[in-house]
């Protein structure tokens, strides 16, 4: 029997997932808040739903006869549409909700990694009183990471000593309505992300890739959920060594093993410190950047990966090519504090030359696609070398055109790249 694949998510990484299955042998349908072009296009079945709603997301499940089912963004998760895929009967690759708390619950993730003695655990608190935590804040000696406990899309975390002095800090706390807060220290460093396929008890990961959350060049500007990102021809980055990258699959050895039934994807964010990786934050899902980064050199079949899942076994061995990655990020002006929507889209999958496109958050009409508020497409440059994949995206951004759109261009060029290294090699004494 043919594989039924539901893809819950409209955004580019389910994009990215619906490519690493188009030459698949499954049946692709897709489901999401967002009619995505890209996504629309390669799937046999699109429904426009509320994809935190679990019980609209079964009811398509069940009408398209779905087999297996891929929760792509966390929301869906917290709100457990893949406990009641399991329950419908309908094999969900993505964690239950409550281990997708390691993601949706800041404050469970340092529990948890404190109790299970996971390594990279930076120094912690957790408040749910706003004056206890501007106390902590005022006592605490050295700078701290202010982290509501729920899901924020990456643009909640407020570091003093970087993004804010102390006391706009305690005024962040006391403005921001959140019922829970996590002081963590402040981790300096370079932040890289290591992504694994978790299935039966086993793990495979893939290269590690660094994503820019600042909104502008430079490391400059708010923080967004995501800009872009590169990878390189190798597992580790150009800033790392093998033993870092060896180092942080240890930390997610011990998280996976100390999860017990986790199922999916587990993305750690690392922080690469002069004492190795510190865990930033795990997520319960690929990365938006990163999975366009991972996807399109992965050689192992996707559905293998998911067939095995489903069956009780361990995934596949992970094969990538040993090509590097860059992936850029077309916004909105404004993006992220006030967004201006409303820009036609000048670029597509055939003008994009050697680039890879992957549409997120766009609105199609009968004349063409447009920009909403949100993120709203990548290109991806894939190559030999990281020099040369950034050429491709910058190529393929050139013919978009940069009306209506801001993008990082620093993203994968050689002068940002020398920084990171320079950096860690300062912090290493070097």
């Amino acid at each position: 029997m043919r594989e039924h694949v539901l893809l819950i998510g409209g955004g580019g990484r389910e994009h990215a997932i619906a490519r690493a299955l188009e030459d698949s042998e499954a049946e692709l349908y897709a489901c999401a808040g967002n009619r995505n072009p890209g996504i629309a296009r390669i799937a046999t079945g699109f429904e426009t739903l509320d994809t935190t709603d679990p019980e609209a997301v079964v009811e398509y499940a069940e009408k398209v006869d779905a087999t297996i089912a891929v929760v792509g963004p966390e929301a869906p998760l917290a709100a457990g549409v893949a406990d009641a895929l399991e329950a419908a009967g309908i094999y969900p690759f993505g964690p239950k909700e409550a281990d997708a708390r390691i993601e949706t619950d800041k404050a469970f993730q340092r529990r948890f990694m404190e109790e299970n003695d996971v390594p990279g655990c930076p120094d912690f608190e957790t408040f749910d009183d706003v004056e206890a935590a501007c106390d902590f804040i005022d006592e605490y000696d050295g700078d701290l990471a202010i982290k509501p406990a729920g899901l924020t899309g990456g643009k909640g975390v407020k570091v003093i000593g970087d993004q804010v002095t102390t006391e706009e800090g305690k005024a962040y706390v006391r403005d921001s309505n959140y019922d829970r807060i996590v002081l963590e220290e402040r981790l300096i460093g370079e932040e890289f992300t290591v992504q694994a396929v978790v299935a039966n008890g086993e793990f495979e990961t893939a290269p590690a890739v660094q994503d820019h959350k600042r909104a502008y060049e430079g490391d400059e500007g708010p923080n967004t959920g995501g800009m872009g990102s590169y990878s390189d021809a190798t597992t580790a980055l150009p800033f790392m060594t093998e033993d870092d990258y060896d180092a942080a699959v240890e930390i997610i050895e011990a998280t996976v093993d100390a999860l017990e039934d986790y199922r999916g994807i587990l993305y750690g964010q690392f922080m690469l410190t002069s004492e190795g990786p510190k865990v930033v934050e795990f997520n319960a899902r690929f990365g938006d950047p990163e999975a366009m980064n991972t996807l399109p050199v992965l050689e192992t079949d996707f559905l293998d990966v998911l067939t095995a899942a489903r069956d009780g076994e361990a995934p596949p061995e992970l094969d990538f090519a040993d090509q590097a990655t860059v992936c850029k990020y077309a916004v909105p002006e404004g993006y992220p504090t006030d967004p201006e929507a409303g820009a036609k889209v000048q670029v597509d999958e055939e003008s994009a030359g050697d680039a890879l496109l992957y549409y997120a958050s766009v609105d199609e009409r009968e004349d063409g696609i447009y920009t909403t508020t949100s993120r709203s497409f990548a290109l991806v440059g894939v190559a030999d070398s990281i020099a040369e994949a950034e050429d491709l995206a910058e190529d393929a951004l050139a013919v978009a055109g940069e009306e209506g759109l801001h993008v990082r261009h620093d993203i994968g060029k050689p002068d940002l790249v020398q920084q990171r290294i320079d950096h860690v090699n300062e912090l290493r004494g070097e």
